[in-house]
């Protein structure tokens, strides 16, 4: 996490230290082994991608966090117009457009120099059906066959019916692996990628309950840039042993007293993707009025079931049933009722005074019930809200000041609520 330092600026954390670190041999693993002959797969990134564990030499990039890492860097628009000027329209999602101009210029311009040519696709049905489109492009230029994970909708708790069609899915994953590379598939790896994975998301839930405190010890910001490596490492022991020295750290900094915001006045909760280009000035900025984004759905989401915010723990037994129980862990493919559950929770053990809901020009399916959302949350827990409008890796459709007049208007809005609520002497 970056801090600030005593003479001004920032300095970056052990942990921050940590991550770069972890990501450049995350990116760099990738390509050598690519160009050593591994199976290379692309995938979404609800994509169990614990599963490739159970094969001795498949590797996995993630398109929408290479996305993210380029607009973070500052060359997401660059790419963006690469693609435009190929005919794809700048209304389609930011990251998209990212990376099919990363894609089609052989990673110019990147910071990871693009990802290796893939050998299969595998997208899904459940965080975003453009992710089927956008993978059918690379289907068609390069001829690479493409998997679709088609995941059920969750109005509800996740049905038995629909439990078992993701299991069916699996199988056909694994089948269709060892076809194409011609290797024998374990699931003895698989279980023990499953349990890594759950201990790296235990200290995640660990790490991210740091924001209760008060000052929070914690930002979502935090929160944003440390989610990276649990795209990338997931079922493997440097991502639970980077949590869980991520968690000390945080615990060991509030015990000390250190806090990102420490004139923290006001508590917030994000609703939508993070806005990659901005996350340092945004921080910087809301910290200097006293506020806090202490947590956000895109992240308190992660590791749990539908509606939920508690992990969901794997209990050592079939992998398969633990990672077809969270396909719907993310926020996008559940009904209204089930992300205001998990909303509601966490506005309560993280004490919100006020919610940002982010309408993101790119991310149409997370941005859809935010109105409706906005007024349960204002009416019914008397919390009050702002919606500004963001790209969260296009920063050509954001505007700072638009944005901070909206969300000057909510601090402002809670002052009048605490004003409201004293009673005369």
């Amino acid at each position: 996490m970056p801090t600030e330092s005593p003479g001004g600026g920032f300095r970056k954390s052990p942990s921050g230290k940590r991550l770069s670190s972890l990501m450049v041999q995350d990116y760099m693993a990738l390509h050598q082994k690519a160009s050593e002959g591994a199976f290379v797969v692309w995938i979404a990134i609800i994509v169990p991608a614990e599963i490739f564990a159970g094969f001795a030499n498949v590797v996995y990039g993630v398109p929408e966090s290479h996305a993210a890492m380029c607009a973070g860097k500052g060359v997401g628009s660059l790419q963006c117009e690469k693609a435009e000027r190929m005919g794809y329209s700048s209304d389609l999602c930011s990251y998209a457009r990212i990376d099919l101009g990363t894609a089609f210029d052989n990673g110019k311009d990147s910071p990871t120099f693009g990802l290796p040519r893939p050998h299969l696709l595998v997208s899904n049905t459940n965080n975003c059906s453009l992710l089927v489109k956008w993978f059918d492009i690379y289907h068609r230029v390069w001829g690479v066959p493409h998997f679709t994970l088609d995941i059920p909708f969750s109005y509800e708790s996740q049905k038995p019916r629909d439990f078992d069609y993701i299991v069916t899915q699996f199988a056909d994953l694994i089948a269709t692996i060892e076809e194409m590379s011609g290797q024998r598939f374990e699931i003895e790896k698989v279980r023990e990628a499953a349990s890594l994975s759950c201990d790296a998301l235990r200290e995640w839930k660990r790490f991210i309950g740091l924001a209760a405190g008060r000052p929070s010890g914690i930002t979502a910001f935090d929160s944003f840039v440390q989610m990276a490596p649990f795209l990338t490492s997931r079922g493997t022991r440097h991502l639970a042993e980077h949590y869980r020295m991520l968690a000390d750290e945080t615990e060991e900094q509030v015990k000390s007293g250190i806090f990102p915001v420490p004139a923290e006045r006001y508590r917030l909760l994000w609703d939508n993707i993070a806005p990659w280009h901005q996350l340092r000035k945004m921080s910087s900025r809301l910290s200097e009025l006293g506020a806090n984004i202490t947590c956000a759905s895109y992240t308190y989401c992660i590791g749990s079931k539908e509606g939920e915010y508690a992990l969901h723990e794997f209990d050592g037994g079939d992998p398969f049933t633990w990672l077809a129980r969270l396909q719907n862990f993310s926020v996008c493919p559940h009904g209204m009722r089930l992300r205001a559950n998990a909303m509601k929770e966490v506005i309560g053990i993280n004490g919100i005074d006020g919610v940002v809901f982010a309408s993101n020009r790119s991310c149409k399916v997370y941005s859809l019930m935010q109105m409706d959302q906005m007024r349960r949350v204002r009416d019914e827990l008397g919390i009050p809200c702002v919606m500004i409008d963001v790209d969260h890796a296009d920063e050509r459709k954001y505007s700072e000041e638009a944005a901070f007049t909206r969300l000057e208007a909510l601090l402002e809005m809670i002052d009048a609520g605490r004003a409201g609520s004293i009673a005369p002497a």
